[in-house]
């Protein structure tokens, strides 16, 4: 006999899980290949217009090369290993300043999201020195650290820094106030509520930061190669500005754009996995 309400399904609640995930996970993988399609629609159009208006010489090749140009430019390095040791110095020259950059927003801006007192005493003159334009730094950072490496990385983590720290800043300062007392309530410690609440509750800020920081970090790299670099991307730049070859000034930046989407698409799949428990908005 079969009372009202009574589940009479006939598919076992561990199997419906299941199969919910896996669907969950094929919905990604599609959803992951339609992104890389619908964002390749404009480049490759573009590109399309491009090379079509400078084979009809709308555009002159002395000021924009066709695309196929350019790449030809970015084969040649690359079959004589030039490309490579540009694009490694350069890497590893940014890394080199965002973990630098970082780790001083981190204590910093720990110290003012926590403190009010720190914040009154740092804050004014860190927004101060945000406000001084990144190539005022070269001059100042060539006298007193020479044209080598050390200079070259603080240039690049100057520009990590404040976005990290403002953001730290901020994510810290936003933490709900009753979140907080909710964790007292509970017999929480201070250790305890930083680790189990503030933490949690800032980091979403802080990943935005560091996003934020990693694509200030790759154009700040470019002041800091202008400062008697010999290699890199920057130094292709002014190379190419020097023996007024635009095909090795577009190929420059192109690589740029790639390099820098590729890093940012890395520190994006970490903000997934890591805040993979927000119940964040369905966008249509």
């Amino acid at each position: 006999m079969k009372y009202k309400g009574e589940l009479t399904t006939s598919v076992p609640l561990k199997k419906h899980i299941e199969k919910n995930k896996a669907t969950g996970k094929l919905n990604g993988f599609s959803g992951s290949g339609r992104t890389v399609i619908l964002g390749s629609i404009i480049p490759v159009t573009l590109l399309i217009i491009w090379e079509g208006l400078s084979r009809l010489e709308v555009l002159p090749a002395y000021q924009l090369p066709a695309p196929t140009v350019i790449f030809n430019t970015i084969l040649t390095m690359a079959q004589d290993g030039t490309l490579w040791s540009h694009i490694g110095i350069t890497t590893i020259r940014v890394f080199q300043g965002f973990i630098l950059g970082t780790i001083v927003a981190i204590i910093l801006g720990s110290l003012v999201g926590f403190y009010k007192k720190a914040e009154q005493l740092l804050d004014p003159m860190l927004q101060a020195f945000r406000s001084i334009p990144s190539l005022a730094w070269v001059p100042l950072f060539i006298l007193w650290m020479g044209i080598g490496e050390p200079s070259k990385v603080t240039m690049i983590a100057v520009g990590v820094f404040f976005p990290v720290y403002l953001n730290i800043v901020s994510g810290i300062s936003g933490v709900d106030r009753k979140l907080i007392e909710v964790g007292k309530m509970y017999g929480l410690n201070n250790f305890q509520l930083i680790k189990r609440i503030i933490l949690p509750a800032a980091l979403p800020s802080f990943i935005v930061g560091l996003r934020s920081g990693l694509g200030l970090g790759w154009m700040f790299v470019v002041a800091a190669e202008l400062m008697g670099a010999s290699q890199g991307l920057g130094y292709l730049l002014v190379l190419g500005q020097n023996t007024l070859s635009p095909e090795t000034i577009i190929a420059s930046i192109i690589l740029f754009a790639v390099i820098g989407k590729l890093s940012d698409w890395i520190l994006k799949l970490i903000q997934d996995r890591s805040l993979h428990w927000q119940d964040s908005l369905e966008r249509s």
